[in-house]
């Protein structure tokens, strides 16, 4: 089948071109246009699976781009957005041209051209701080952060045309997603690359969120279901493992593994204002099992562990600069 993913070039994105090439797919890959033909995390991926990949520079917020980039396919998953949550609060209006315009270019594209399956990517931000635990998908949205907004509007947008239009739309809605490749604006990257940097302290946020933190290759895996089930047409759906981490916790965990005595220093601007942190999210993700049978998640250590000897490499890690706050 002819698959497109979109945001192919991010963290998650990548580990998913991988998956649907592993799988016998034939894959186009969007990576995000730029000068210097940068393909962010693409560059990553080798084999003899990548003759059935072609990579597309583009950007999603151009309508009549995106009209010819979902031509003659048949599955398209579409992660392409902006994601760092302090960036939003600096250039909210940004995130609302990615997000949620972005979104209703790919949307309106895959109508037009007859898409048979359209998988959109949520976040699980979209909940705030959780009002019950496990948040299933019946929770309460709301908005606090810029980021958090414009991706509630991208999911309403994507599902108004499985309403208006039977477009087949899917919600993917996954909880923290972790593992190799992650960008540093993310906690698990910023505590790992700081301990193999032989940093004194670690710098972090506040240590008291708890979080349900999901390995990017059952995430993708999960994405891959979604897709090959009609049940989940029309859908919103939570990604997860129900099971719930403090921050401090994770911090604890992680110098488990990196066998570190490192020490925590919080940092005021890495913290959330008061109103925008979100303090609480586990998955419910019995909907998923449900539709899908899929139910086969890494243990949080065991996924740390393989995490961190990504990180060892010292070509992957001298792409962190962890003297650097990422905003």
């Amino acid at each position: 089948m002819k698959v497109l993913v979109t945001g192919a070039d991010g963290f998650i994105g990548s580990h998913l071109t991988e998956l649907l090439l592993k799988k016998g797919y034939d894959v186009t890959a969007l990576a995000q246009y730029n000068s210097f033909n940068n393909l962010g995390w693409l560059e990553e991926i080798s084999g003899n699976n990548t003759k059935k990949l072609k990579i597309v520079s583009g950007d999603i917020r151009d309508p009549f781009f995106c009209n010819n980039l979902t031509k003659d396919t048949e599955i398209v998953f579409h992660l392409a957005a902006l994601v760092a949550i302090p960036f939003s609060y600096l250039a909210p209006e940004s995130y609302f041209e990615t997000n949620v315009r972005g979104t209703l270019n790919i949307t309106n594209s895959c109508l037009r051209n007859g898409v048979e399956r359209l998988i959109i990517t949520s976040t699980s931000e979209v909940y705030g701080t959780a009002e019950y635990v496990p948040i299933d998908e019946s929770h309460p949205l709301k908005a606090q952060s810029p980021y958090s907004a414009s991706k509630i509007a991208a999911d309403a947008c994507a599902m108004s045309f499985f309403n208006s239009f039977d477009l087949p739309v899917t919600i993917a809605r996954p909880f923290n997603t972790y593992g190799p490749r992650q960008s540093a604006r993310a906690i698990i990257p910023t505590i790992i690359s700081q301990i193999l940097d032989n940093q004194k302290n670690i710098k972090v946020g506040d240590i008291s969120p708890t979080r349900d933190f999901t390995f990017v290759q059952d995430t993708c895996q999960a994405f891959l279901e979604l897709a090959k089930s009609k049940k989940t047409i029309g859908e919103t759906i939570n990604i997860g493992t129900n099971v719930e981490v403090s921050i401090n916790d994770l911090i604890s965990l992680i110098k488990d593994v990196t066998d570190s005595d490192i020490q925590i220093k919080t940092e005021k601007k890495r913290k959330r204002p008061k109103n925008s942190e979100v303090f609480r999210l586990v998955c419910d993700s019995r909907k998923l099992k449900k539709l899908t049978g899929f139910d086969s998640y890494t243990n949080l250590k065991e996924g740390l562990i393989e995490t961190v000897e990504w990180f060892s490499v010292p070509g992957n890690l001298s792409k962190y600069k962890t003297d650097i706050y990422n905003v």
